[in-house]
C-alpha cells in the first residue's frame, strides 16, 4: 500500500535527516524511479521535504522537522481502533487517547481507524441476566500492577478461611467474567480470584517482577494446568454432527470429536474430574447421546434415570 511506503519514507527520513532515492529504494524494497515518486508526492502534500541537487544532495526534511506520526501501518493503526473502539465506549481515557491517536494519524488512515473505532460494540450481559459488575478492585489491582507497587491482600479461600498476605502483582486476567490476579508471593507464584479479595490496598513498596515474565505465556501454564485436574476421566460418546457445537459449548475444550461414523454420528471424546460430573452434563440429552465408554459413566447416567423415573414416573 502506497500509503504505508510514504508513512515508512517520512520515517526514515526522520530517523536520517537527508536520504537519496536509491538509499530509499534499498530500504523499502522498491524501484529508485517509485522511491522517487513518493518522495516527490511528499513534497506536493506539503511535508516539509526538499531535494538538494549536486554531489551529496538528495532529499531532507527543512530544518529537521518532525512529524505527529506514530509509526503505525494501516493495517496496525485498523487492529489497534477495532481492540480499543469498544473499551472507548465505556472509558474515558481509552475515548480521549483515540482521539489523539487519529489526530497523528496519516489523512490516508484516519477514515478506516475511525471507522474500525465504532465498528464493534460490546454487550456483556446475556439475554434476561442483568448487567455483569466488574469487580470495584480491578481498578486499584491494575493501577498496582502498572506502578509496579506491592498490594496488601486480605483474602478468602474457597473454604471461608481469610489470610492477609503481601503480594507483588504481576497481571490481571478476565476470563468470561471472572477476574484473576496473577502475582508473586514469598514462596511462589500464585492465582488469585478478585471477587475472593477482601480488601486491597497498594503500598508504597516496589514490586519485584521476574526478568522475562510474560503475562499471557503465564496464564496459559495456569489453564494447562487447572485443566489436566478438571479432565481426570474421559468418555467416548455418539452424536448427531448437528448437535456437535452445542456439545463443545457444555464441555469447552475437554470435547474433541475423533471420527465420523457410516451413519453420520461423530464419535467425540469428552472429559470431566468424575464419572458423575460427564453423566449430569449429557442426562439431559436423552438418546440423542449415546456412552460408548467407560462403564462408570454408562452407570451413572442409568442411576440417575432411575431416579427421575423414580420421582417423576407414576405424574
Amino acid at each position: 500500500m502506497r500509503a504505508d511506503r510514504l508513512v515508512a519514507t517520512l520515517l526514515l527520513m526522520q530517523a536520517r535527516g537527508r536520504v537519496t532515492a536509491a538509499e530509499v529504494a534499498a530500504e523499502l524494497e522498491v524501484s529508485v524511479a517509485t522511491a522517487r515518486r513518493d518522495l516527490e508526492a511528499l513534497s506536493t502534500a506539503g511535508v516539509p521535504v526538499y531535494p538538494q541537487p549536486g554531489r551529496g544532495g538528495g532529499w531532507s526534511l527543512v530544518g529537521g522537522a518532525r512529524t505527529d506520526l506514530t509509526g503505525l501501518t494501516s493495517a496496525e493503526a485498523t487492529a489497534l481502533f477495532l481492540l480499543a473502539g469498544p473499551a472507548a465506549s465505556v472509558a474515558p481515557p481509552v475515548r480521549s487517547a483515540l482521539r489523539k491517536l487519529v489526530r497523528a494519524l496519516p489523512d490516508t488512515f484516519r477514515a478506516e481507524a475511525e471507522a474500525a473505532a465504532h465498528a464493534v460494540v460490546v454487550d456483556s450481559t446475556r439475554w434476561g441476566e442483568r448487567d455483569r459488575v466488574r469487580p470495584e478492585r480491578v481498578d486499584t489491582l491494575q493501577e498496582a500492577v502498572v506502578r509496579r507497587r506491592k498490594v496488601s491482600l486480605e483474602y478468602e479461600s474457597r473454604g471461608h478461611t481469610r489470610t492477609r498476605r503481601l503480594v507483588d502483582p504481576w497481571g490481571l486476567v478476565d476470563k468470561d467474567d471472572v477476574w484473576y490476579l496473577v502475582a508473586g508471593t514469598e514462596k511462589e507464584q500464585r492465582t488469585f480470584r478478585v471477587d475472593r479479595i477482601v480488601e486491597a490496598t497498594v503500598t508504597d513498596l516496589a514490586a519485584e517482577r521476574p526478568a522475562g515474565f510474560e503475562l499471557s505465556r503465564e496464564w496459559e501454564r495456569v489453564v494447562d494446568e487447572v485443566e489436566q485436574h478438571r479432565s481426570l476421566l474421559s468418555a467416548t460418546v455418539l452424536i448427531s454432527a448437528r448437535l456437535l457445537p452445542v456439545l463443545r459449548d457444555h464441555f469447552g475444550r475437554h470435547c474433541e470429536p475423533i471420527d465420523t461414523l457410516d451413519d453420520g454420528r461423530v464419535r467425540v471424546r469428552v472429559a470431566a474430574p468424575m464419572a458423575i460430573s460427564i453423566a449430569e452434563k449429557l442426562a439431559g440429552w436423552g438418546a440423542t447421546v449415546e456412552v460408548v465408554e467407560p462403564p462408570s459413566v454408562r452407570a451413572e447416567l442409568a442411576r440417575l434415570g432411575a431416579e427421575l423415573v423414580e420421582s417423576y414416573g407414576r405424574v
